[in-house]
């Protein structure tokens, strides 16, 4: 694995953790969907299930992660939700939220993790 997914995986599992102490259970990481893409973590939380997207970073010139996610990245995570309700039965009672998990990994120091919910 390269540099880039190594850190990808570091930040997705600090995000299963944030999820999890949150209360939250983890239903699957990184589901396919065909050539659609990949959901990186599918979580319920109470009767809703929460799709969520993680973007992990090293302070630099690429920005705040949570600016990663454009109208077409929505578009995408709104389709592969689509794709993971039809796979898996009727929409729960809840509904479906698709969450923003951003990781921050400085240089020194603890890593910073923000959760926004129902981005998309």
């Amino acid at each position: 694995m390269n540099g880039t997914g190594a850190l990808g995986r570091y930040g997705e599992e600090l995000a299963a953790r944030l999820l999890t102490e949150a209360g939250m259970t983890v239903l699957a990481r990184n589901w396919r969907c065909g050539r659609a893409g990949e959901i990186d973590i599918v979580a319920q939380d109470g009767d809703a299930v929460v799709v969520c997207e993680v973007k992990t970073r090293r302070p630099g010139p690429f920005g705040h992660p949570m600016a990663a996610v454009t109208p077409a990245k929505a578009d995408r995570l709104r389709h592969l939700a689509e794709c993971w309700l039809h796979r898996h039965g009727q929409p729960p009672p809840g509904g479906v939220r698709i969450d923003l998990i951003g990781v921050v990994l400085p240089r020194r120091g603890a890593p910073l993790v923000e959760h926004a919910r129902g981005v998309a």
